[in-house]
């Protein structure tokens, strides 16, 4: 039986080094697309994972178009501005739809933005937008939306303050949070790209926990006593928002500190909240808790608690 094919954008990246292993791992020949500048020595890691690698003029659609020839499912990992989330990954959509791949996956992974209000979170209205111009192609797209990364919690997501023993929180302390590990976004991305028919969204979440419960969960592990903190409500943040893109633009840093504080926003208003959960969709695969993840190296997420 042929292996299906599946062209990986972004396979040099953390999560798309991590969707690839998930391909390989399910049987797919996986091509990873790569600019045709790379280097020899990226060429060789990712063919040293068991991919075949395809230069292509990642601005150019024809040169894409070509990597594409033959592909069952395009997946981009991609991550960026506008550039890349609009722009480059514009220029995949359209290789794809000129290649004739029957089906695309945007690189979405994030809170649900279908929920959320436009202006409140300059990531995720890229996704809205770029869905939209997706939705007006004819190729079947499909968005997983996982919350955000459970691995993240403690770093990029400095909620934890182990310095105090408190985890912030604005707005309610039981609001419920999504979480997913990267591995397990990747071992659903792989499944996703090998169903042949997809719904245009997918939900998932391998943990929802609220501050409360990962103070409790804090607890737990280090052996010390965590509590929340009330660092005020969502409008508070905003403000804080608003003083941060002030004080520190960074207009060309992907994730800047006002961003991590959008999504932060998104997420303890409620707005972001993934319901109903396709979880289930795929037999076999396993959701690591917050309660594992933090337990399995409590000093890591201790000390980059700070950023």
């Amino acid at each position: 039986m042929t292996r299906p094919t599946i062209v990986l954008a972004g396979a040099a990246g953390d999560l798309g080094g991590r969707i690839a292993k998930a391909l390989v791992a399910r049987g797919a020949a996986v091509r990873a697309l790569v600019r045709d500048d790379a280097s020899t020595a990226d060429r060789g890691r990712l063919a040293a994972l068991g991919l075949e690698v395809a230069p292509a003029d990642v601005a150019d659609v024809g040169s894409v178009a070509r990597a594409c020839d033959g592909a069952a499912c395009v997946v981009s990992a991609l991550n960026g501005l506008r550039d890349v989330i609009v722009g480059r990954q514009g220029v995949l959509l359209d290789a794809a739809v000129g290649a004739g791949v029957p089906r695309f996956i945007p690189s979405d992974y994030s809170a649900d933005f279908t929920k959320t209000r436009p202006g409140d979170n300059r990531n995720l209205d890229l996704r809205r937008e770029f869905m939209a111009r997706a939705d007006r192609a004819p190729i079947r797209a499909t968005s997983i939306l996982n919350g955000a990364f459970m691995d993240m919690l403690g770093a990029e997501m400095p909620i934890i303050q182990p310095r105090i023993r408190r985890v912030l929180h604005w707005g309610s302390a039981d609001q419920p949070l999504d979480f997913t590990t990267k591995d397990d976004v990747a071992a659903y991305a792989a499944a996703v790209a090998l169903d042949e028919a997809p719904p245009r969204i997918l939900r998932i979440a391998g943990d929802a926990v609220s501050a409360r419960g990962i103070a409790r969960t804090m607890t737990e592990a280090t052996g010390e006593r965590y509590r929340t903190l009330w660092a005020g409500g969502t409008g508070s943040l905003g403000v804080l928002i608003r003083l941060a893109k002030t004080v520190a633009p960074q207009p060309t840093a992907t994730f800047p500190p006002w961003q991590g504080m959008q999504y932060m926003r998104d997420m303890f208003s409620g707005r972001g909240k993934l319901h109903p959960l396709d979880n289930d969709r795929y037999p076999g695969l396993r959701w690591t808790p917050v309660r594992e993840q933090l337990a399995a190296q409590p000093a890591s997420a201790s000390r980059q608690g700070t950023r």
